[in-house]
């Protein structure tokens, strides 16, 4: 027997009986807390029930939820007794759910409403071993119609019958959890299927646990601690931050990254910690320039002046303190002396900026926030180069679903922005080049990692599994990268994303793209241009910036509609484009972006956008085919 994650639980509940473990709202919006001793009691009434129904080990559960307390349950218990989780959001359609839930054999499901009830019934009939539902919420009082073979019930019956269960005998979880390995697999999760169909992603205990024992290497977590849950769990970074809060004792306090109910509940736990995606922080920068918009001119004024300020002193740190990435040789003494001068001299300023603008930032945030862990994405270098300005940290990190997720994260310590930090410990990365030999630092390549949180492989696709990763262990990521002399990782764009011109010309998408939306008018964007003369973009502006400019220029439309096929809107977006992507920015003439159309419908998750609102390419291709063509006509 090796850990795994129910026996790190029944440590954690042992080491720390009466710290909280989670922090979860009741009817009037107020957190009441759970220990972890309570936890685990719950935990192992739920898996108590769920052998009282039949589910045995090895099987594999569908948890169809959002982030909540009982995910958190139904996931430690559905482990303990030895099965299989297979996760999923609620904003996966029925099609795709059918097909997930039918190609991993799920008997038993867990969803988390009314609605996602109704969703299974409409596909029980494609699911022939489906034998049970269970609802996280109470089961509403007309239940739709299902096989006669599938039997409906909810969570707090379950861990009823658990209980009772218990009282016959008491070490039936217990004895389970202790027959679990290392190796077992804990979880298969379905990628978001960006590039077509979802593919389920065997992650082992061991997978996870490599990042839980590593990461307090790289960030400071300890009992005290209170991570802001917002992001959805099905996906593999917050399911590691969760795990990583187990691990370390802190606590898990459930809000949603909806910009009002995030921000107050920031008020309300005063949390330490949030893993977050880019999204996230691009909607917290722009709605504090929405309101500095709303100021006197003076204001304004005074905001830009001490953001500049701001971000000029955090570079002059960053070079004095050693934190510039090295993609090239060079002297970190010669850097210290040439920053020192001007850090002092712009300390003052800052100091005072601290206490007339982001003072008042940081305090939006609960006053005792130590840091964001991003991922999921690329974090864009204006909204990084923001908030270091403003003195909050963003520990940049990257990974898989297929790692577990982590293969790096910026270190708490020693954070190099430009980088998702150091490789994580215990991980190999290299650089290779189109006939896979190894690159040196400083030059961009394919990256490919080895390390034990890479998966066991994809569920019955083994001939996916052997094209991802070699016989040798080192799986081929996908992405386009380079390495600092340092080791620390930069990652440049998605090798499968890149677009081929059809003067040959190889263009990344996504510096262009993340260029683009340093715009305040522009809130997506996808750029266009495969097999093409030259790039086109799909923009989807942000309409209440963009509505309060056509109000001061008196452009006669208000409604998206009209807005964007006016004329003085169209020349605004042209001047945007122009002034961003240029030569004088970096960006070669190949690679400018010659026409836009502008879209009136938002990127929206699981339809345009992945769970972790990344664009879906194809989707948008497929969707837009019309506009696209247009462009290019």
């Amino acid at each position: 027997m090796s850990m795994t994650i129910p026996l790190l639980l029944e440590n954690i509940a042992a080491t720390y009986p009466d710290n909280t473990a989670q922090l979860s709202k009741d009817a009037d919006g107020t957190f009441q807390p759970r220990s972890w001793q309570r936890l685990l009691a719950e935990v192992d009434a739920c898996g108590a029930g769920l052998l009282q129904l039949g589910v045995a080990r090895g099987d594999h559960v569908g948890l169809i939820s959002e982030n909540r307390a009982e995910w958190f349950v139904a996931d430690l218990a559905i482990m303990s007794i030895g099965a299989i989780d297979v996760p999923r959001g609620n904003d996966t359609t029925p099609r795709e759910l059918a097909f997930i839930l039918g190609f991993a054999d799920v008997r038993t499901v867990f969803v988390e409403n009314a609605a996602q009830l109704a969703k299974v019934a409409g596909i029980a009939t494609d699911l022939p071993d489906l034998a049970r539902v269970i609802v996280l919420d109470r089961v509403p009082d007309e239940v739709p119609a299902f096989p006669r073979r599938v039997s409906v019930t909810d969570y707090a019956t379950v861990v009823a019958t658990g209980r009772d269960r218990l009282q016959e005998e008491p070490s039936i979880v217990r004895d389970a959890r202790q027959q679990g390995d290392g190796d077992d697999t804990a979880t298969i999760i379905f990628t978001s299927g960006t590039t077509g169909e979802p593919k389920g992603v065997m992650l082992s205990h061991t997978n996870f646990l490599h990042q839980v024992r590593n990461v307090p290497r790289l960030i400071h977590v300890g009992p005290t601690d209170i991570w802001l849950c917002v992001l959805p769990v099905w996906h593999s970074f917050e399911r590691i931050m969760q795990y990583v809060s187990m691990g370390s004792g802190s606590a898990l306090a459930y809000s949603k990254p909806i910009g009002k109910i995030m921000l107050e509940d920031f008020q309300k736990v005063r949390p330490t910690w949030m893993a977050s995606v880019p999204r996230i922080w691009e909607a917290i920068r722009a709605g504090i320039y929405r309101n500095v918009r709303t100021q006197s001119a003076v204001s304004q004024t005074l905001f830009r002046f001490f953001v500049a300020v701001g971000g000029a002193w955090a570079g002059m740190r960053d070079m004095f303190l050693g934190r510039l990435p090295r993609f090239s040789r060079r002297v970190r003494v010669l850097d210290a002396i040439v920053s020192a001068l001007p850090l002092l001299l712009l300390t003052p300023f800052k100091l005072l900026g601290d206490l007339l603008v982001f003072g008042k930032i940081r305090a939006r945030l609960g006053g005792r926030f130590v840091a964001g862990i991003s991922g999921g994405g690329a974090l864009p270098s204006h909204v990084d180069r923001f908030f270091s300005a403003a003195g909050v940290l963003l520990l940049e990190g990257y990974g898989l679903t297929e790692t577990a997720p982590v293969l790096g994260v910026r270190d708490q310590d020693h954070p190099v922005p430009g980088t998702v930090g150091p490789v994580f410990p215990g991980t190999e990365v290299r650089i290779v080049d189109e006939t896979g030999q190894t690159l040196p630092p400083g030059t961009q390549g394919r990256v490919l990692a080895r390390g034990p949180q890479v998966m066991k492989g994809y569920y019955k696709r083994q001939d996916l599994t052997e094209a991802m990763i070699s016989s040798d262990g080192w799986l081929d990521t996908g992405d386009l990268g380079m390495l600092t002399w340092d080791n620390e990782l930069r990652i440049t764009g998605r090798a499968k994303d890149t677009i081929v011109l059809l003067g040959g010309e190889n263009v990344e998408p996504a510096p262009i793209e993340e260029k683009l939306r340093e715009s305040q008018y522009i809130a997506q964007v996808m750029v266009v241009g495969q097999d093409q003369k030259f790039l086109g973009a799909l923009i989807v502006p942000d309409f209440e910036a963009l509505q309060s400019w056509a109000s001061a220029e008196s452009v006669l439309a208000s409604e998206r509609d009209g807005l964007v096929e006016d004329t003085q809107v169209r020349q605004l977006f042209n001047q945007e484009i122009a002034g961003l992507v240029n030569r004088q920015t970096g960006f070669r003439s190949f690679e400018q972006v010659n026409r836009f159309a502008l879209l009136t419908q938002d990127f929206q998750v699981g339809e345009e956008l992945s769970a972790k609102q990344e664009i879906k390419r194809h989707v948008v291709a497929e969707r837009y085919a019309r506009e696209i063509a247009a462009l290019f006509a």
